[in-house]
């Protein structure tokens, strides 16, 4: 009698071995079935293909190795014999599905031809995780941050906001008018934001305007590349010495990253400047985190496709001489974490600005004075010339506006081309939202033109953004007056 096929001998097993039964059906399915078998073969290879191209996919290796060979069970080197079936029917189903060698069954089928039928069963039990895998990623990088953005209105027991941008606008009036308000008993301090160790004239044109008018007014030296916890030290130190040297409270006032640090310096060590610090201005200050930050280094966002984090990295810390934890702490994942286990004092008086990028022709065209470039005298011994000074000057705006756009188009969110709005409100303070359309480097680098016929410059802002929260701070103390009585 002749000896039953290998295809006759797996059906038989799985007559009597249930769970052998269905890894069977599978093959006999795929092999009657030719375009089925095709189709599976072809995801398979596909899923294979797309692992690939997602080189930080972190899947099981060994997962993806089952799409392509199953795992080795030990098998017998002896052709079957029906004397060897009558025994050990559940045996045989084993033997059949091994692929660790190329012995011939008795049907004329080697064991790597059944392998080959079994990798679409196996890719149907496996490929649906994987490419589940492949769909939480693509969602993740497509979503972006569009999840994070304004998280602060959204957090519980979160302060809610005032808005004061009327009064501010009163203010700003009557400062073009002459009128100002500042007192000199206390001293100002500002605080650049990041990259400013490497833009020579960040605040001065401001500091400037200050000391003009008899207040005295610093700049922190601080290494605008360090990580915020680094900055905070700093500012906390800085503080402490303006104090102790001039016996007078401090009115701070930070741009960007800036006011990001002085708010952890004041969330950190609030015992030690309860006494030393009148108020605190964020100024276009992502203190809710960066969709910028988030989307060039967090790990599934699009920076993780074009090596933007790698190009940080090595700008960063190779050219600049700095730590990349000051552009991951701007991140939103970076922020939720500081801000929820060290939030501000609530006792402190605390104004936020932010704005929004505009779009035109006189933004697109419009230079950023940066710094400048001292060239020597020609022949200095013979004549009283000085040397001559070109100013350095780059398309900031443009670049705000072009990012602007961006986050515009990607989230609807508006911007100043780093910031969002709504990202840039600390919860509990007083709020500043004007509607001229102001970029994220205008508050600190000034224009070789003059500003527009009408409006206030720079350091007229400045002005009244601290004489507002002057009026907060005053306000905020006769409350706790009145509580106390």
């Amino acid at each position: 009698m002749d000896r039953p096929t290998a295809s006759a001998e797996l059906s038989g097993t799985a007559a009597d071995d249930d769970n052998s039964g269905d890894d069977a059906g599978d093959s006999q399915l795929f092999l009657s079935i030719p375009p089925l078998h095709d189709a599976a073969t072809y995801f398979t290879q596909t899923a294979s293909y797309l692992t690939q191209c997602f080189s930080g996919y972190s899947g099981n290796s060994e997962e993806g190795q089952e799409l392509l060979e199953l795992q080795s069970e030990g098998v017998s080197n002896k052709p079957l014999s029906s004397a060897d079936n009558s025994q050990s029917n559940s045996g045989t189903n084993s033997d059949l599905l091994t692929h660790s060698t190329g012995e011939t069954t008795s049907g004329g089928n080697t064991t790597s031809d059944l392998t080959e039928l079994m990798q679409p069963a196996r890719f149907f039990q496996n490929g649906s995780s994987l490419f589940q895998d492949l769909v939480d990623r693509a969602r993740k990088t497509i979503r972006g941050s569009a999840d994070d953005i304004g998280w602060l209105e959204r957090e519980r027991n979160m302060l809610p906001t005032e808005d004061r941008t009327s009064r501010f606008l009163e203010i700003l009036e009557s400062i073009r008018r002459n009128e100002h308000k500042l007192p000199n008993s206390v001293v100002y301090l500002l605080v650049p934001g990041l990259f400013s160790n490497h833009g020579p004239l960040y605040f001065v044109k401001t500091k400037t305007y200050f000391s003009k008018m008899g207040l005295a007014c610093h700049i922190a030296k601080i290494h605008s590349e360090a990580s915020v916890e680094t900055n905070a030290r700093e500012i906390k130190n800085y503080i402490e010495e303006i104090y102790w040297g001039a016996q007078k409270k401090v009115l701070v006032l930070g741009h960007s990253k800036g006011g990001v640090d002085t708010a952890a310096a004041l969330s950190l060590y609030w015992s030690d400047l309860r006494d030393k610090v009148a108020g605190l201005v964020l100024a276009q200050s992502p203190y809710g985190g960066s969709p910028v930050a988030s989307d060039i280094l967090r790990e599934g966002q699009l920076g993780d496709y074009v090596r933007l984090r790698k190009i940080m990295e090595i700008l960063v810390c190779k050219v600049l001489k700095g730590d990349l934890q000051a552009l991951e702490d701007l991140t939103y994942d970076k922020r939720k974490d500081f801000i929820r286990k060290h939030p501000l004092p609530r006792e402190i008086p605390i104004v936020s600005f932010h704005t929004e990028a505009g779009i035109t022709s006189n933004t697109l065209t419009t230079l950023s004075h940066v710094a400048h470039l001292e060239l020597p005298a020609i022949a200095p011994a013979l004549t009283d010339s000085q040397p001559t000074r070109l100013p350095v000057v780059m398309p900031l705006a443009a670049a705000m506006a072009a990012c602007s756009q961006l986050l515009q188009t990607r989230y609807g969110e508006k911007s100043d081309g780093l910031v969002t709005r709504r990202d840039a409100e600390v919860s509990g303070s007083v709020v500043v939202r004007p509607d001229r359309k102001l970029d994220h480097a205008w508050m600190v680098y000034s224009s070789p033109t003059e500003e527009p016929s009408g409006e206030a410059d720079t350091s007229q802002v400045c002005e009244a953004l601290l004489t507002l929260l002057m009026e907060v701070g005053q306000k905020k103390q006769h409350q706790i007056t009145r509580k106390d009585d």
